[in-house]
């Protein structure tokens, strides 16, 4: 229950700036043991987790057309540097090239 509701946290505002202490006290317990107990459900660490939930969201308004800076905005990212960052690290290709590399492939 503890990690379904924190996932419902991170689901509802994923552009909050969460911290592993925020999410812990939210659903009740130390920050050590919400770690654990969310690592071993989910197979990967909270902040980890909001990360890649944020980057699956971005990836799905790039894809609409949205713009980068208005996606990284709403996202939670602090700039837009900081979200490319972010998606190249987990894609493989900055936003833009990710974007027309989907484009291309839906014309082809």
């Amino acid at each position: 229950r503890h990690v379904g509701r924190a996932l419902n946290l991170m689901h509802a505002e994923p552009s909050r700036d969460w911290t592993l202490e925020q999410l812990a006290a939210e659903v009740g317990l130390s920050r050590s043991s919400f770690a654990e107990r969310f690592t071993e459900f989910v197979k990967i660490p909270p902040m980890q987790y909001l990360q890649r939930w944020r980057l699956q969201l971005a990836a799905a308004r790039l894809a609409k057309g949205e713009t980068i800076a208005t996606i990284a905005a709403d996202t939670g990212y602090e700039s837009e540097a900081a979200f490319s960052r972010a998606f190249k690290k987990m894609t493989g290709e900055p936003p833009a090239e990710w974007r027309s590399n989907r484009a291309a492939a839906t014309v082809a």
